[in-house]
């Protein structure tokens, strides 16, 4: 279940902690679609949707989300906790890191912040 909400004039579409795994580039095809239909710019989805393979980097499953959102010009927010998936990987310590930095990929703790990254 998704609901679209304004951070700051905003628009975000917003996934529910319950649902299917996001596990790769069908998945995020999906959600695309969707931020698409409703005008969102951003997708923002709890960290406990996405498969623990997002995280493993060697996986390359992060990297096909994250193309798959950059080509449509969709921001995606990953929201929540990833503490033991940065405790056993400093190239993904790097990799969020990284993706803070730019306009495309965030990973952040709660709502609070992603509204103070997009007040401007």
């Amino acid at each position: 279940m998704t609901h679209l909400e304004k951070f700051h004039d905003v628009p975000v579409l917003v996934c529910a902690a319950e649902g299917a795994a996001i596990g790769g580039e069908r998945d995020a095809l999906d959600l695309i679609g969707d931020a698409g239909y409703q005008g969102a710019q951003w997708v923002v989805v709890p960290a406990e949707r996405f498969a623990d393979d997002f995280f493993q980097l060697r996986t390359r499953v992060a990297g096909y989300v994250v193309q798959k959102f950059a080509q449509y010009g969709v921001g995606l927010v990953v929201l929540g906790d990833i503490s033991r998936h940065l405790a056993a990987s400093s190239a993904l310590e790097d990799f969020v890191r990284e993706s803070n930095g730019g306009r495309q990929l965030w990973f952040l703790r709660d709502r609070e912040q992603l509204a103070e990254r997009l007040r401007g």
